[in-house]
């Protein structure tokens, strides 16, 4: 078992990494590699269907999100974007998943709902425009999810519990990981990568408006996804983090822990208590309560309806 980033650089030193997290898997799960991969494999078939689902928009459930993809789609299709098309993709992609996320489709969490938009925004847009096997695209959702599980042994990935950090934060670093070692990155280039990633994100609060993972959650996702493949060209480009990767992860957790209640996604605090934010809450506690009454109302013209047909 690799319990620690230390570890994990030691023994991918002169190996592939994805082959390391498969043997871990192997031993501590009894599951063959074949078998992992097999299972990633339609886990990125759900994350390309996602993307293509979620490119065409729909309103969210609180109404407040939902074209965000459609409209950068549309603008990047007629020529009215001014990054370079994996920037562009990464960001389309990222808004894609969470739109679906907020209109209750099916996602992947990588590693949680509310940050599934990163990873794979992160790595099919890298896929597509560098024309990458689809197989190594599998094999770095090994590393990403290689990479998250060493932090959850340390970290509780909430945003509960210690405020986005957990969340987006997390699935930067695991991005940035993966696309490192898509880029045929080392197993130090893909740690480093993770490093930066994540120590770039501490004290990231999390702050959903109305307690909806929907503002400012799914626009973080694209921002974040463009700030994972950040830290993997610097890691690529040998820009290493002077703070170790376990440090940074024990710097999160101290963070978290330390954060005000109000910031750690119980819509007391942040933006969910802005004027506008305020407002929105009202707003969708009074639907809320609304369609309590008129089920309840239901249920009650049900009722009396059998009552009269029995007698």
């Amino acid at each position: 078992m690799i319990e620690s980033f230390k570890q994990l650089e030691e023994a991918g030193r002169d190996r592939d990494l994805a082959d390391v997290f498969l043997e871990v898997d192997e031993q501590e799960h009894g599951i063959p590699a074949e078998q992992i991969l097999a299972a990633l494999r339609k886990r990125r078939g759900v994350m390309r269907d996602c993307i293509e689902r979620g490119k065409g928009g729909g309103l969210s459930m609180g109404k407040l999100v939902g074209n965000e993809a459609r409209k950068l789609n549309e603008a990047f299709e007629a020529g009215r974007t001014f990054l370079d098309p994996l920037t562009i993709k990464a960001e389309i992609y990222a808004l894609s998943v969470m739109g679906e996320n907020s209109r209750m489709g099916v996602i992947v969490a990588a590693p949680t709902a509310g940050a599934g938009g990163v990873v794979p925004g992160m790595l099919m847009a890298l896929e597509e425009e560098r024309k990458i096997d689809p197989e190594k695209t599998v094999r770095a959702l090994a590393v990403a999810g290689g990479i998250g599980s060493i932090v959850a042994l340390s970290a509780n990935i909430s945003g509960a519990a210690g405020g986005c950090q957990n969340e987006v934060g997390v699935a930067a670093a695991m991005g940035a990981a993966s696309v490192a070692y898509m880029m045929g990155g080392t197993t130090r280039e893909s740690i480093h990568a993770a490093a930066i990633a994540l120590k770039n994100t501490l004290g990231l609060v999390c702050d959903p408006v109305g307690g909806l993972v929907e503002v400012p959650c799914v626009k973080r996702n694209a921002i974040f996804a463009v700030h994972g493949l950040t830290a993997a060209q610097l890691a690529l480009a040998g820009v290493e983090s002077v703070i170790p990767m376990d440090e940074v992860v024990e710097a999160m957790v101290r963070i978290g822990r330390a954060l005000p209640r109000g910031l750690r996604e119980t819509a007391e605090g942040g933006l969910a208590t802005t004027a506008t934010g305020c407002a929105i809450g009202t707003r969708l506690k009074d639907e809320a309560n609304q369609r309590r009454a008129e089920r309840a109302a239901e249920r009650e013209r049900v009722a009396q309806e059998r009552k009269g047909s029995e007698s």
